[in-house]
């Protein structure tokens, strides 16, 4: 039965204004899921730059944010690095566990967490956060579990998107408690 008086434009300013560290998932988020090996087997990986700044954008607007992953790679640590992300959870195989320690660790709630991912270990992360985000190209079954499925896809500049919709929605809900 659907709820006539639910608002999902509303819902999602107020989940917004409450987010205090976006989380992300790499392959497929901040990636564009390829993976290149050169002649020698290096293994190399194509970040967005735009990505970079979203991360920036948030922090400047004081919330954090952090990367869990379940694979592990230098790429990913020089990149967080680079972006300065603290929050760094390489070769995680429940999420949903990391998510816990998390919470616990920075005395936060669930409804203060986004996250983004694109794939089958990120649905219960997506489930249990207060705003859950997936890639245009995430896996069919993933976009069901996101209450924003983006425009833009994996590696492409999806992150940066999600943090202009959490700040844009931040910024409404202030102008709204001024009004």
């Amino acid at each position: 039965m659907v709820d006539e008086n639910k608002n999902p434009a509303k819902d999602l300013i107020d989940s917004a204004n409450k987010i205090k560290l976006v989380l992300t998932d790499c392959d497929g988020v901040l990636t564009d899921t390829g993976i290149y090996y050169s002649a020698y087997g290096e293994e190399l990986k194509r970040f967005s730059i735009r990505d970079g700044m979203g991360v920036e954008r948030l922090r400047n607007s004081g919330i954090e944010t952090g990367i869990i992953t379940g694979e592990f790679s230098e790429h990913v640590i020089m990149r967080a690095k680079k972006l300065n992300i603290t929050e760094l959870h390489l070769r995680v195989k429940d999420k949903r566990n990391q998510l816990e320690e998390i919470l616990e660790r920075k005395g936060l709630k669930s409804e203060d967490i986004a996250y983004i991912g694109d794939d089958t270990n990120d649905i219960e992360i997506m489930q249990a956060v207060g705003l859950s985000a997936c890639p245009a190209d995430a896996m069919s079954f993933a976009r069901k579990y996101a209450d924003i499925v983006l425009e833009t896809n994996g590696g492409q500049g999806a992150f940066r998107e999600f943090a202009e919709r959490i700040l844009e929605a931040k910024t409404i809900f202030n102008i709204k408690e001024l009004l």
